[in-house]
């Protein structure tokens, strides 16, 4: 394998795992955590990137974090847009697919899936 095939080979994962410039106007941030993982946030990961990807959101980028403190609501994913952040729990590839809709797409926060200032304090 030559540097031109290992390039494209890094390109292409890039494209697929959904990184994207820093410059990004929306943010996901998904708890990649021992609790969060257990929990299931790998395929939550996973879902968010498909479907920002599906959206065709170029302005999104989607990353990873360690555990925040919310066990008891993992999996867990912070949303940041111009508008405000957004801190949403006990998700599912299922959820995600509204958030990014709804949320990322459409600027609706999903608020069935937002974790309250309140329940932060648990």
């Amino acid at each position: 394998m030559d540097l031109q095939e290992l390039r494209e080979i890094r390109e292409k994962a890039q494209k697929e795992t959904n990184v994207r410039k820093s410059e990004a106007e929306k943010k996901v941030t998904v708890c990649m955590g021992t609790c969060g993982i257990a929990a299931g946030a790998r395929p939550v990961l996973n879902a968010f990137v498909e479907e920002v990807n599906k959206a065709g959101l170029e302005d999104v980028m989607v990353t990873q974090t360690g555990c925040v403190g919310l066990c008891s609501k993992e999996p867990v994913a912070e949303v940041e847009t111009p508008a405000g952040d957004v801190t949403y729990g006990d998700l599912t590839p299922e959820r995600v697919r509204r958030i990014v809709q709804e949320h990322l797409a459409e600027g609706t926060v999903v608020s069935d899936y937002v974790i309250t200032e309140e329940a932060q304090e648990e």
